[in-house]
């Protein structure tokens, strides 16, 4: 296949550069790394045989936020990258400018560490300056897209999103890429994108569109745009481009948006996401069905089709082994289909691998144990897809069971 950075507008029309891809889809040593270090077993073994592919592309794998393992999210370059790694459904977390145009940002309030803004003269629009670390008070800044317009936001380069908090001035700031991460692609690129950009680029790599409508940092409504009008202004922008209903995956953690596609844009309602943030619900317990408000048979009952938790909240433990949790059940049951997020954003798993491996922790001891998250998410839970920061571990595995 061949991507033009010319057929698309704004910012992407800075580079007339042509990238001409292989249809052989690239896994790189990474997974092959991952499977030296498991353990003999015959998960090993099978998964070792498949080495020499062939790989294919695979909805099963989802770019989250493109590769940004290494790349910078929501860029070019990243999503390019995630294609190539065989991801059949990319993402763009769809937010809004000053002048309400969407763009993809993981946050509305992010630019200050997933940009170069503070190094710049749009500096100055942030809602908070960048106020250098003082003793036992740590740097900070907050920058917004909605204060800035979308020709603002054009200007700007992304850059890995981090944040050195002991900083005392912006350089420093902006240098807070952790070790396991890198900046090796973001020195020249990060090629920021609206989201109608962001359709035009996903087709013509040959993916899926997930992109998922962000809660704004600002009162809504804004300037008159009410959350209605910017949940359809995101569906709009795939009916303007041409892309079929079943290409598309909406997603959001706000429960009325979904129920608001599956209402007024039923086709894509279809398959919208929930995106279940219920673990921030102080009664909330993944453990205990009757704590899930509402249920999960409610849910299903109001049309919704797929569920989104992070992975911590699908599996448990017995007898050592990763098996699916009672939220995975209920959720099977009640004949939801289950995604879920996010594999290998955790960096090095020596320590048990933090948030998203939380309910397993006491298993997961090195890197080889994102391949056994992954297949017990598959063969216990029975997931439909993995969004990935590295989306060819999860094409390596996919392609080796013969996903689809």
């Amino acid at each position: 296949m061949t991507f033009t950075k010319s057929l698309l507008t704004g910012a992407v029309l800075a580079s007339a550069a042509t990238f001409a891809f292989a249809e052989t889809i690239q896994v790189g040593p990474r997974p092959a790394y991952l499977i030296d270090r498991m353990p003999d077993g015959a998960l090993k073994d099978q998964l070792a045989a498949c080495e020499s592919g062939p790989f294919k592309r695979t909805d099963f794998s989802i770019g989250h936020r493109g590769a940004p393992l290494q790349f910078p999210e929501h860029t070019v370059e990243s999503n390019r990258a995630a294609a190539l790694m065989g991801a059949g459904i990319l993402e763009c977390d769809v937010t809004f400018t000053k002048d309400k145009e969407l763009v993809c940002r993981h946050a509305q309030n992010d630019l200050h560490t997933t940009t170069n803004i503070l190094a710049t003269d749009l500096a100055e629009t942030c809602v908070t300056p960048f106020t250098a670390a003082n003793g036992d008070a740590k740097a900070k800044a907050e920058c917004r897209t909605s204060e800035i317009t979308l020709a603002d936001f054009r200007t700007l380069r992304g850059k890995m999103d981090a944040a050195n908090k002991s900083a005392t001035t912006v350089e420093a700031y902006l240098d807070g890429t952790a070790g396991w991460r890198t900046d090796l692609y973001s020195i020249e690129d990060g090629t920021l994108m609206t989201h109608a950009e962001s359709i035009a680029l996903f087709k013509d790599l040959g993916a899926k569109f997930t992109p998922e409508l962000k809660s704004p940092a600002v009162e809504m409504p804004f300037d008159g745009f009410t959350q209605e009008m910017y949940a359809q202004k995101m569906i709009d922008e795939y009916k303007a481009a041409g892309i079929p209903a079943k290409d598309v995956f909406a997603q959001s953690f706000n429960l009325d948006d979904v129920l608001y596609w599956i209402k007024n844009e039923p086709e894509f309602g279809k398959q919208a996401v929930f995106l279940d943030g219920r673990y921030n619900v102080e009664s909330f317990d993944y453990m205990r069905p009757e704590t899930f408000s509402p249920s999960m048979q409610d849910l299903a009952d109001q049309g919704v089709n797929f569920i989104a938790p992070p992975m911590w909240m699908l599996v448990t433990t017995e007898d050592e082994k990763i098996v699916a949790s009672p939220y995975a059940k209920a959720a099977k049951d009640a004949g939801l289909k289950i995604v879920t997020w996010t594999l290998e954003r955790s960096g090095p798993l020596t320590t048990g691998g933090g948030w998203y491996f939380q309910s397993v922790k006491d298993t997961i001891d090195t890197d080889a144990d994102y391949f056994t998250m992954l297949h017990a998410l598959h063969t216990e839970v029975g997931i439909e897809g993995i969004f990935s920061d590295w989306p060819a571990t999860v094409t390596y595995y996919a392609s080796c069971m013969n996903l689809n």
